[in-house]
């Protein structure tokens, strides 16, 4: 028993050996933290709740207080391994007949690869060094971002996601949490300083201070997250992203050191690269789920997503795009239906008026009918 006891690792050998195993499973980057760590950033989490600053993502309501202290999500935990994967810098910009979408869900579904990298490090865990283990992504209650500033992967910076050193913006998060008494790593500092550029970038003024996200005005929570009709005043600043915004990230000037990501599965598919938008506004949900089969965008669901292709093709002032708003204006979904008018009347006020009194008579939806009942179909000009 006791050359057994001896044959186990030190705490410096298991931290060593654990991140070997995490830089095999193809993470960019590991760093150890308390479970504790996470707690004040919990109180944070309370205030945005209460602000009501999370919209309608009721999940975040959902076991608040294992959010917001990650201790009584599991109390026998006495370690994170908080494991990183960069997904590279994002595109140029397309033109306005293309829809944009997020860097993060261009490739695989990240949530998926990320489980199984995070099992294959845990393997070890359990194995080995003999210690209990619970895997979570970012479908967990976990405040994921503090536990990973805490482990000195980076700092949350004024747009409040992470940013590090070395990889800049680009990072998925994992963590396995653990009974193993691991030393943890020194926190990250935060090196934003005097830079606003995050907060400058953001279309619609997500951000009512730094450090702080409304996500009620937050192209990526109102493309992704929001399942309603988004609201006129969004719309036009949303331009052509179609799914989710890279612009705060995009614009921070740790991106220097941001590296193209090695993990072939999160590199873009032809389909998620600059797609043209006519091609996407006729997607019925058969052909959505084929198209987008394996990636993040099929969680949104094909009304949501030919909603804020929609939007795209209203803000694309491009003529030739005038018949395909017009094919949807009859779509089954109220989210498709009124944003086809809404396109109509951004395109050809013209269209758009000759087809208003007809619409308005023969619609049930309240949504659309708002759509339908702009009184001056010239007064478009004066939203551009």
């Amino acid at each position: 028993m006791a050359a057994a006891r001896d044959a186990r690792p030190t705490n410096k050998d298991a931290r060593a050996a654990i991140r070997a195993r995490a830089l095999q499973a193809g993470f960019d980057a590991v760093g150890f933290a308390r479970p504790a760590a996470a707690t004040a950033a919990g109180e944070r989490l309370r205030q945005f709740l209460a602000e009501g600053r999370h919209g309608d993502m009721a999940w975040l309501e959902n076991r608040a207080d294992w959010r917001a202290d990650p201790t009584a999500l599991w109390p026998e935990a006495k370690s994170v391994i908080v494991c990183a994967l960069n997904y590279g810098a994002p595109e140029e910009a397309t033109d306005a007949s293309r829809g944009v979408i997020a860097t993060y869900a261009r490739g695989r579904d990240y949530h998926e690869l990320l489980k199984g990298k995070l099992k294959f490090v845990a393997d070890y865990v359990t194995g080995p060094l003999s210690a209990d283990v619970k895997v979570f992504t970012d479908t967990a209650p976990v405040l994921e971002k503090p536990l990973a500033a805490a482990s000195g992967l980076g700092w949350q910076g004024k747009h409040t996601n992470l940013v590090s050193r070395t990889f800049g913006s680009w990072l998925l998060l994992g963590e396995i949490f653990t009974t193993l008494d691991l030393e943890p790593d020194a926190a990250e500092l935060d090196a934003c300083g005097t830079c606003s550029r995050c907060l400058d970038a953001c279309p619609t003024a997500a951000f009512p201070a730094p450090y702080q996200l409304d996500a009620r005005r937050c192209i990526s929570y109102l493309t992704i997250e929001y399942d309603g009709h988004i609201a006129d005043e969004f719309r036009a600043a949303i331009g052509n992203r179609i799914f989710g915004c890279d612009d705060c990230l995009a614009v921070c000037p740790w991106n220097k050191y941001a590296q193209t990501a090695h993990e072939a599965k999160l590199h873009p598919r032809a389909e998620t690269t600059a797609p043209p938008l006519a091609e996407l506004a006729a997607l019925d949900d058969a052909t959505f789920r084929k198209r987008f089969a394996g990636t993040s965008i099929k969680r949104s669901g094909r009304d949501r997503f030919v909603r804020n292709v929609l939007i795209a093709i209203g803000n694309s002032r491009d003529p030739s795009l005038l018949s395909v708003a017009r094919a949807r204006l009859d779509d089954d979904s109220p989210l498709v239906r009124a944003m086809a008018a809404w396109a109509l009347w951004r395109l050809a006020p013209a269209a758009y008026a000759a087809e208003r009194s007809a619409r308005l008579a023969a619609e049930g939806d309240a949504g659309v009918r708002t759509e339908w009942s702009r009184a001056d179909a010239a007064g478009v000009q004066a939203t551009t």
